[in-house]
């Protein structure tokens, strides 16, 4: 009988899967570092090195804990750069007689490697990665026979069966969201907290990603990539971000400021989406800090965050099985402007746009208001081709994998989706940013002006976005209010003109 030869992911980097239980000289375990997924996007170069980082510790951690396991890197001779070509040579020198493969989150892959097993000679099963607390269909069918998709309910549910801040069926504090508790700017600078070092050389791998041409954005990590890449840095860094940061997070979570990207964010994302720390562990976690002294951890920092992970994260992921592949076409208001460049390099008058893109492309990170709020925010009042701004996101954001960027963008961001995320447009005006952050502070525009020199873009565009798009968003029930101020507005004519003159002119703002 030959060898069972099992294909790990790039993002699937589970030391706690089933398959790692036994050790087998019969098994093969397989992971590449491919131009089939360097190429498919514009990646961050430090996305590149996180991903190329953690894969290389995660085939040590096997090969060390005496599994076989034939890892291709880039550079290697034997490696023809696509999944499916490696896996024939693979297979075939094996003398397998089994295929074995987790199954991918991503709809490409999934689609591909259903493909491949369904065409080899040889036996082919494909498992579960183990990682989320609910099955690909589950909330598709939670909502069976329902016109939306409520995260509310969903995660509320989530909440119940995991027995996340419950006492038996009733919330632990008779409230199940502090939502409205979780939208403080920042006082001052004086709350700021530095985040560890996890720094590591990976200049051998820029090298090699130099030498074979692969084409990134960003900025290189200059002094070490700062990510955690494997699963003891990723407990360090939840470690931290319970006892430090988590006192401050839901209160702040939709902050920004100048002097911290990260402000009171756990950094998790990219350690939680490559599978090195379960969804469950961190969130125990968390609530373990509260219920052991909730005087210190308010209750609305800790459900503001259980709520990201335990509800969010589930809720989107469901949304991509549940609408994917025809969730990647839509285009409700038919955007088609091109994505300006200073997207691409921050140069812009606009400094919260300077501010959220160049962090963007320095630490390959931004949280979710600045994603929404300010990058987002601007492209859906721009028109942006959600195609485009898919791509961006996609490409420059470390813990950007598909499933999860693809409902944040075309359906929460850009409302591309017709409202199957959201219940409504997440568009505002320079008032809202003003609100959260220092941005407006330090910018050529007037945060105050809708029209006339230096007013800032986002105020007419705001308004400008809902007069073109009243035939579509009218009858919202969540928004009706905005038109009946539009049409009472004294200066209405010059505030869509001047609307209609930053479109003509995105490239210079």
């Amino acid at each position: 009988m030959g060898k069972t030869v099992r294909l790990i992911l790039g993002d699937q980097l589970n030391a706690f899967h089933s398959w790692y239980q036994n050790i087998s000289k019969d098994t093969l375990y397989v992971m590449m570092e491919v131009r089939q997924e360097t190429d498919y996007a514009h990646h961050h170069v430090q996305k590149v090195l996180a991903f190329f980082t953690a894969m290389r510790s995660f085939a040590y951690r096997l090969k060390n804990g005496g599994h076989e396991i034939i890892y291709l890197q880039l550079d290697d001779p034997r490696n023809i750069q696509s999944i499916p070509n490696n896996l024939d040579w693979i297979l075939k020198d094996a003398a397998a007689s089994r295929f074995e493969y987790q199954l991918p989150d991503e709809f490409r892959l999934d689609a591909q490697l259903s493909t491949y097993a369904e065409g080899l000679s040889v036996t082919s099963k494909a498992v579960d990665t183990e990682h989320f607390l609910t099955e690909r269909n589950e909330l598709k069918q939670f909502f069976t026979g329902k016109k939306t998709y409520l995260m509310e309910s969903f995660y509320r549910d989530m909440r119940k069966r995991y027995d996340i801040l419950m006492d038996g069926q009733n919330p632990s504090t008779g409230k199940w969201n502090y939502d409205a508790e979780n939208r403080s700017k920042l006082p001052d600078t004086s709350l700021l907290i530095s985040h560890p070092n996890q720094s590591r050389s990976v200049e051998s791998i820029q090298k090699m990603l130099s030498k074979a041409g692969v084409v990134t954005i960003g900025k290189e990590a200059e002094t070490g990539l700062n990510w955690p890449c494997t699963r003891e840095e990723g407990l360090e860094l939840l470690a931290f971000f319970c006892e430090e940061l988590l006192p401050y997070f839901g209160k702040y979570q939709d902050a920004m400021h100048t002097d911290d990207p990260f402000l009171f964010h756990s950094k998790l994302s990219f350690a939680l989406n490559v599978k090195l720390l379960h969804p469950l562990e961190v969130v125990h976690a968390v609530e373990e800090k509260w219920r052991n002294d909730p005087e210190k951890y308010g209750i609305a920092q800790v459900e503001g965050f259980i709520r990201q992970v335990l509800g969010w994260r589930e809720y989107m992921r469901g949304i991509y099985w549940a609408e994917m592949p025809a969730f990647a076409h839509l285009n409700y208001f038919g955007h088609k402007t091109p994505l300006p460049e200073y997207y691409w390099s921050g140069n812009t008058r606009m400094n919260c746009m300077s501010q959220c893109i160049n962090q963007s492309l320095e630490k390959a990170y931004a949280h979710h208001i600045q994603r929404l709020m300010v990058t987002g925010n601007f492209a859906l009042l721009a028109g942006i081709d959600p195609d485009e701004v898919d791509a961006w996101y996609l490409g420059i954001y470390v813990d950007a994998i598909q499933w999860v960027e693809i409902t944040n963008t075309r359906g929460m961001s850009q409302y591309a989706d017709g409202g199957i995320v959201g219940t409504k447009p997440y568009v505002s005006s320079a008032n809202y940013i003003d609100k959260m952050s220092n941005y407006c502070s330090g910018c050529h525009y007037n945060k105050t002006k809708k029209f006339g020199d230096k007013a800032c873009p986002f105020n007419s565009l705001y308004w400008s976005f809902y007069a073109r798009n009243r035939d579509k968003l009218e009858k919202n029930p969540r928004i009706g209010f905005v038109y009946k101020t539009l049409d009472r507005m004294k200066d209405r004519e010059k505030i869509l003109a001047q609307g209609d003159e930053y479109l003509a002119n995105l490239e210079k703002l």
